[in-house]
């Protein structure tokens, strides 16, 4: 389902559905990551594991922050509002449309997907909506003192320095000699808790930790291979973005209050907060490397403001990305999603009722 947003960008939507329902899930993959996320071959997936529970139309958003299209492969100036403002809201639209204003809708979302979305969501850009899962990160990222400070450099390093147009975690098996490759092949030097360049280079891109998206021991080893596949190349100005809500008392706030083009985005996304009254599900790998611990901060927060509207799941032995593409997570993590649903779902009558 081919989709354009308000700024004038391609987006698309993944259907899978293997019956009608009336409650439908929209599933939001992260910065550089896809909806293969959702429907690995290698193990049970997510998407897998929602039709058994009777979510049997599901949807999976392929956003300018996916690698399924070119956007990230460029230097370009968007930020975490521009996904919020237009990718969002055109994608909920989207899918309101094609199952009709009676069915339920809920959100499952990772990483930057599920800060974009709980973006649009305390924007108001999000009406309707009747659950939401962030996995990751909600509206508190926080990272690492060794991270924060990469942030203030590692943007202007690629652009001006380097003079790359984004960060590839596949340059290293790409033919000829360039400043890309120099640096992957630089940073598998320091790396040698794996043999894999790609995976590497996903650390080195998202943080400092050996390795930082996932746990190595919750990976088949058909996705550890596959890594740069999953996660692709990216454009450095999000993590701008992400280091202004860093600075600003780790809360998410917009990158450019003075620009008009995002006046109908609050310039503190945490200022409406006790009026939202759609219920999430903050999600945390408790060995989380990359956000720590943003989302039991992000409920600690929204416990002051709303309390008992929204829960927190911390996962033993998961780190960030491996909560979705671990090889055990449908029997690890799926089942405590499922369960969140079903508490805000329509209660499936008996056969013959």
């Amino acid at each position: 389902h081919r989709v354009s947003t308000a700024d004038g960008l391609g987006i698309s939507l993944l259907r899978l559905q293997r019956a009608p329902c009336q409650d439908v899930v929209l599933l939001v993959p992260g910065l550089t990551a896809s909806s293969d996320m959702f429907t690995m071959p290698e193990h049970r997936n997510l998407t897998n594991v929602l039709h058994d529970a009777g979510y049997t139309d599901v949807w999976v958003l392929d956003g300018r922050i996916s690698n399924a299209h070119p956007y990230n492969l460029a230097r370009h100036r968007y930020t975490v509002d521009d996904v919020a403002l237009y990718d969002n809201p055109a994608a909920l639209d989207a899918v309101r449309q094609a199952v009709g204003p009676g069915a339920r809708i809920h959100v499952i979302a990772h990483c930057l997907g599920a800060l974009s979305m709980a973006m649009s969501l305390f924007a108001g850009r999000l009406p309707g909506v009747a659950s939401m899962v962030l996995n990751g990160v909600a509206l508190t990222p926080k990272v690492n003192r060794a991270a924060y400070w990469k942030l203030h450099v590692g943007p202007f390093l690629a652009e001006s320095v380097l003079g790359v147009d984004y960060l590839n975690p596949n340059w290293s098996r790409q033919p000829g000699w360039f400043a890309g490759k120099l640096l992957a092949k630089g940073v598998s030097l320091v790396h040698r808790e794996c043999d894999v360049p790609a995976c590497h280079m996903t650390s080195f891109m998202w943080g400092v930790g050996q390795p930082v998206l996932f746990r190595h021991e919750n990976l088949h080893d058909t996705t550890h291979r596959r890594v740069g596949d999953l996660f692709g190349g990216s454009g450095v100005h999000y993590y701008r973005h992400v280091l202004k809500m860093l600075k600003a008392d780790n809360t998410a706030v917009k990158y450019d209050p003075g620009d008009v083009r995002y006046r109908h985005l609050p310039n503190n996304y945490m200022d409406n907060a006790a009026k939202v009254e759609t219920p999430l599900l903050l999600v945390a790998g408790q060995q989380n490397a990359l956000f720590l611990d943003s989302n039991v901060l992000c409920h600690q927060r929204l416990e002051r403001v709303a309390p008992g509207r929204h829960g927190l799941v911390v996962v033993p032995g998961y780190g960030h990305a491996d909560v979705f593409i671990g090889q055990n997570a449908a029997q690890d993590v799926f089942p405590r999603l499922v369960s969140f649903l079903d508490q805000h779902a329509e209660p499936v009558s008996p056969a013959g009722v």
